[in-house]
């Protein structure tokens, strides 16, 4: 049984909800006092979506995905279900939808401020656009976190140094899965990003996604879980991270960084490994 944070007004549309919900397979509300009791004492790890995904379907990846992934018995699984759908074109209501993220941040920070008080800790995981989202509840957390891992982030290079400097300062690891042939990042975030930034906080075009080459300096050594950059030869898109509606079979953690040169981790290769090595990563990043 998985548990979901449901921070939708609706089932579809980019519009946040103005309080968080919480569901069982998504399908059962239960009330925050289960809540706090299903999490007391363990270690919970929150894993968010990306842009342009509907509630329906980001149950669907975000279950498969947790059903990847090998936790020890000592941490649960949240995943948590944010307004990011496209309201118009994809790439033109990108930018929009920034703001839904911070709205969704800040919503899912105070949910937990309020109710995550028992967990023994908290580690964020993202996908996409989601790194917004979580950055903004980590900004506005009233506690740290014990992992922080950014796969495939929409979101600036530089933004540890600049806009959420105070956030992952809160954060006791960070890591970032990234992938140069992730050609939702090289074209959509180039083409959609200046337009945000001109409508929210000016317009470095210059700049490039932190998921596409990872982070443009090295994360704190303090900090430094590490910046996982996917090789080349995997071909390894935006999409891969989180699975569409099946589950593959398991990679058992842990698995050590990639370098540039290593072959497909898989022989043989199967259909969805993709999002099983990203789960076998996070798997490993939570040990």
């Amino acid at each position: 049984m998985t548990l979901f944070i449901d921070l939708r007004a609706t089932p579809s549309g980019g519009v946040c909800a103005a309080e968080a919900t919480v569901w069982e397979d998504g399908v059962r509300l239960i009330s925050t006092e289960e809540f706090i009791a299903r999490i007391q004492g363990f270690n919970v790890v929150l894993a968010t979506h990306g842009f342009n995904v509907s509630r329906g379907a980001g149950i669907q990846a975000l279950a498969c995905w947790s059903a990847l992934l090998q936790l020890s018995p000592a941490e649960v699984f949240v995943g948590v279900l944010w307004p990011g759908d496209s309201k118009f074109l994809p790439v033109l209501d990108y930018p929009i939808e920034g703001d839904e993220a911070v709205k969704s941040g800040r919503l899912l920070a105070n949910f937990l401020n309020r109710n995550a008080k028992g967990a023994a800790s908290l580690s964020l995981v993202s996908h996409s656009l989601g790194a917004r989202m979580v950055l903004e509840t980590l900004d506005k957390l009233d506690r740290a976190v014990r992992r922080l891992v950014l796969m495939a982030a929409a979101i600036e290079d530089n933004c540890f140094q600049s806009e959420y400097q105070s956030a992952v300062a809160k954060a006791e690891k960070i890591y970032t899965l990234a992938s140069r042939k992730d050609w939702v990042l090289q074209f959509a975030f180039p083409i959609g990003n200046p337009v945000g930034e001109i409508v929210m906080r000016g317009h470095p075009y210059f700049k490039s996604a932190l998921g596409r080459a990872g982070p443009a300096e090295p994360i704190p050594l303090e900090q430094c879980g590490g910046s996982w950059q996917i090789p080349d030869g995997w071909k390894y898109g935006h999409g891969d991270y989180l699975p569409d509606n099946a589950i593959a079979q398991q990679i058992a953690p842990p698995i050590q960084p990639p370098s540039s040169t290593l072959a497909i981790p898989v022989s043989p290769v199967f259909d969805g490994w993709e999002s099983s090595w990203s789960a076998c990563a996070v798997s490993t990043q939570m040990t």
